[in-house]
């Protein structure tokens, strides 16, 4: 039998080995559509699913920017949206709801675009939306705002113990848990009474700023930056139950109920998808992106993931790149 001389073999088996390694990526890349604008970090994006549409928040260029993925276009750029952040879609009012640092909170009509109303939320950050509830909760430093999402009225006004970040809202038990610093903390926030009810101390790592939350098994995940790591906790008695390493500059942190995996978007270049097998939270997946790549969403249905690449070396221009995501 004829062998295959040592440096041939050698390439063999990489190229099997990165064959291999590509079969088992969580994420395939499917769909690139360009973006306009300055250079500079984008952040948050939001999804409508049934319109094929992406919504992302191009910081630099102070615009929203809407996606048709149907075509690969960028269809609209929504402009004067100063130190947009926090993007968030309504499906049953076919409603974009966006919070800007510069100090409000706008909301915009699905089919034209038009301003819906513009309601005054000081360094407004993220921005999520409460179906049942009607309402579109808005975080903007130490204090969460609840605002009718049809006519921006504030209904609810809620004073944080910290600075806060990222937050999660369970619709079921009517809470929300939110990412707080100075101190590093999770607050829970009951919205019937509509205030911080517990605090739950982060111990094994800080610079905390995402959070995701697993309705399911009542764990939260809280993205941190300073020593990075995606900490686990209990939501019922914050315990912690696992600190997983990631990559650097972590700013999303998306979990699928329907695999029971949590990705954590990581400005140093991957994507990392997080789960739990046998009694231990560990990282299943790596998957390498783009430097400050590091906002992101998904699907209702957890099949697709939509991130935002920056441009790359003060060239090109900035990107969504759409992920199948793989059972």
């Amino acid at each position: 039998m004829a062998r295959l001389n040592r440096p041939l073999a050698t390439a063999f088996a990489v190229a099997s080995l990165c064959a291999a390694a590509r079969a088992a990526d969580p994420l395939e890349l499917e769909q690139t559509v360009p973006l306009e604008g300055k250079a500079g970090n984008l952040d948050h994006l939001a999804v409508d699913v049934k319109g094929g549409r992406v919504f992302v928040a191009n910081k630099p260029n102070g615009t929203l920017d809407v996606v048709d993925l149907k075509t690969g276009k960028l269809v609209k750029q929504i402009a004067d949206q100063g130190k947009v952040s926090g993007v968030a879609y309504s499906a049953d009012l076919d409603r974009v709801f966006v919070g800007n640092g510069s100090g409000t909170c706008n909301a915009f009509d699905g089919k034209d675009y038009k301003l819906v109303f513009s309601a005054k939320a000081p360094k407004a950050d993220n921005v999520n939306y409460h179906a049942a509830a009607r309402l579109v909760y808005v975080c903007h430093g130490d204090t969460i705002s609840a605002l009718s999402a049809d006519s921006g009225e504030v209904k609810a006004t809620i004073t944080l113990p910290g600075d806060g970040h990222g937050f999660a809202i369970d619709e079921k038990a009517n809470k929300i848990y939110v990412s707080l610093t100075k101190p590093s903390q999770v607050g829970v926030i009951d919205l019937v009474k509509s205030e911080v009810v517990e605090t739950f101390p982060l111990t094994l790592a800080s610079g905390n700023s995402p959070i995701a939350h697993d309705a399911a098994t009542g764990r939260l995940f809280v993205g941190c930056r300073k020593e990075p790591m995606v900490v686990v906790l209990d939501a019922k008695t914050g315990k912690e139950l696992a600190g997983v390493a990631i990559p650097g500059d972590i700013d999303d942190l998306l979990f699928d109920a329907k695999s029971g995996r949590a990705f954590a978007i990581c400005g140093a270049g991957a994507v990392v998808v997080i789960a739990k097998t046998g009694d231990k939270y560990e990282v299943t997946a790596k998957v390498e992106t783009a430097k400050s790549a590091r906002t992101a969403t998904l699907s209702s249905a957890g099949d697709r993931l939509y991130l935002g690449v920056p441009v790359q070396g003060g060239k090109g221009v900035a990107e969504v790149r759409v992920f199948a995501v793989k059972p």
